[in-house]
């Protein structure tokens, strides 16, 4: 009997000082964040132009936004080894230690071959400087009506996929990365 109260009272002795952590802590995801790591991709084919691209911070996760003029179609999301770009294959170096590959069934030029969107610095099309998650925006090419960019984030961490339609008849895809698991 002695045993048993001796055991109560150092379990509660350990609750009341913070020892023990309540079940739910570890099942608690990092900000209620429930995605994964894996490809995400979405089949379509439209006649849309990537207009601009934008990053911005949230508590949670760092936000990269690809703005189309019209609605979204199709969209390949996934963790490469290298981000090449389109039609030569050449490697595009990015910061951080894992390459994200965006690529959208968006044109960045117009039917007369004229860009649509053209950073000043196509390795450097976004300022993400300071930021959490996020090393590294580079508008890595455009070919036969598809874009590809260059994402490098801090480490292979959880990800989702958004589009967003927007009332003028544009649209943006969105890609959120989160700060950790």
């Amino acid at each position: 009997m002695r045993r048993v109260i001796a055991g109560t009272a150092s379990l509660l002795l350990a609750g009341s000082l913070g020892l023990i952590a309540p079940a739910t802590a570890d099942a608690a995801p990092y900000c209620g964040i429930t995605w994964g790591s894996r490809a995400e991709a979405r089949t379509g084919t439209v006649t849309s132009h990537l207009t601009n691209l934008r990053a911005g911070e949230h508590d949670c996760f760092d936000r990269l936004v690809i703005d189309l003029d019209h609605r979204a179609a199709g969209y390949t999301v996934r963790y490469v080894n290298q981000v090449t770009r389109p039609g030569s294959g050449s490697a595009v170096p990015l910061a951080g230690a894992a390459d994200l590959e965006i690529v959208v069934t968006a044109a960045a030029y117009d039917s007369s071959g004229r860009p649509t969107y053209a950073p000043r610095a196509p390795s450097a099309a976004v300022d993400v400087s300071g930021y959490a998650t996020f090393r590294q925006v580079a508008l890595a090419g455009s070919y036969e009506g598809r874009t590809t960019i260059g994402l490098g984030v801090r480490a292979r961490l959880p990800m989702r996929v958004l589009t967003l339609n927007d009332p003028d008849g544009g649209s943006r895809v969105v890609i959120d990365v989160a700060h950790r698991w």
